[in-house]
Order: structure tokens, then C-alpha cells, then sequence
């Protein structure tokens, strides 16, 4: 599974009024070594208290990730 949809259970978790440690031990149980660390569940509990409903990447300055030209092509 990846980060996007354990994001979506991370929310779902938020809605549901769990406290972070209900989160970790319920992903835990369900997805045993690939649930997302508790630093990762509650960075993402913050952004959802401070009102983001938006589990989807945020768009970010820089260099992108890949990259097609007709000069790449060649």
C-alpha cells in the first residue's frame, strides 16, 4: 500500500476521534511493518487540526520530478 492511501486511513482515524497511539496501534494490527510510523501519523494528525481535509501531496516549487523534452526524448 502506498503513502496516499494509508494518508486516507490516517484521516479516517482523525474523524473517528482517535488519539494517535489508536491510529498507530490500529494500522499496526492491520498492516503489521508497512504501517506508517508514528511521526508520520502525527505530522499528519497537525496538518488535519490546523483544518487541511486534503490527503492528496501538496504542489511545491523546484525542480519536478521527471521531466519530457524532446531533447530527454532524443
Amino acid at each position: 500500500m502506498d503513502s496516499k492511501q494509508f494518508r486516507v486511513f490516517i484521516y479516517h482515524c482523525f474523524l473517528m476521534k482517535k488519539n494517535t497511539v489508536q491510529a498507530q496501534q490500529w494500522l499496526k494490527k492491520c498492516y503489521g511493518d508497512s504501517a506508517p510510523s508514528k511521526t508520520t501519523i502525527c505530522r499528519w494528525y497537525a496538518e488535519f487540526k490546523l483544518g487541511r481535509t486534503n490527503t492528496e501531496d501538496a504542489e511545491r516549487s523546484g525542480r519536478p520530478n521527471e521531466v519530457v523534452t524532446s531533447e530527454t526524448i532524443k
